[in-house]
């Protein structure tokens, strides 16, 4: 259980692999601290096209009103007056983010990012594993694999494009096991 002692802040960090339930955590999280009548921003990266703009979306379609920024440098004038900051994908945003979550931290400010820790390839995504490292708390979630059911970590793309970056949902991605999970240089 999270707690906060006197108002201090802190960073949490939401991670794992696609399909895991980060971003359905992430509004679970807001919805919690908005009914505790805590004054909530949130925000997610312009490259996220997948669902709403002005949303936060999960797959299975829960959403917040967000602010869509391109860079996080953006939030810095918009938060002023929040007690609680969300991040969502925050695997889509530079190294910048890991100074704005600790000055926001130093603030009070409670900050709850999600995003993914790996990408495709399983390699570390962005700046994820430094955000990791800044957390006070840190939950890694696991999705269902696809082929096997057993609980997964991996992101499996399914198309070709070697690209780091291709925005996608279940048709260009799958949830897989350590087992089941075929890395995209050994196909």
């Amino acid at each position: 259980m999270i707690k906060e002692i006197n108002n201090f802040g802190c960073i949490e960090v939401i991670c794992g692999n696609m399909f895991s339930g980060k971003t359905e955590e992430l509004i679970r999280r807001l919805r919690r601290a908005k009914i505790a009548r805590l004054n909530v921003k949130i925000f997610k990266p312009k490259i996220d096209t997948r669902y709403e703009d002005g949303n936060i979306v999960s797959h299975n379609q829960l959403k917040l009103k967000s602010f869509v920024v391109e860079s996080i440098t953006e939030i810095n004038d918009l938060v002023n007056d929040a007690d609680v900051v969300g991040i969502d994908e925050a695997q889509f945003f530079d190294d910048t983010i890991i100074n704005v979550v600790k000055d926001l931290s130093s603030k009070g400010k409670r900050v709850i990012i999600a995003g993914l820790d790996t990408d495709f390839k399983g390699v570390p995504f962005g700046p994820m594993p430094k955000l990791m490292c800044e957390s006070d708390f840190l939950d890694k979630l696991q999705a269902i694999c696809v082929k096997c059911g057993n609980p997964a970590s991996y992101t499996q793309r399914l198309s070709k494009d070697d690209k780091q970056v291709v925005i996608g949902e279940t048709d260009i991605y799958e949830a897989r096991c350590r087992h089941c999970y075929q890395h995209p240089e050994k196909k």
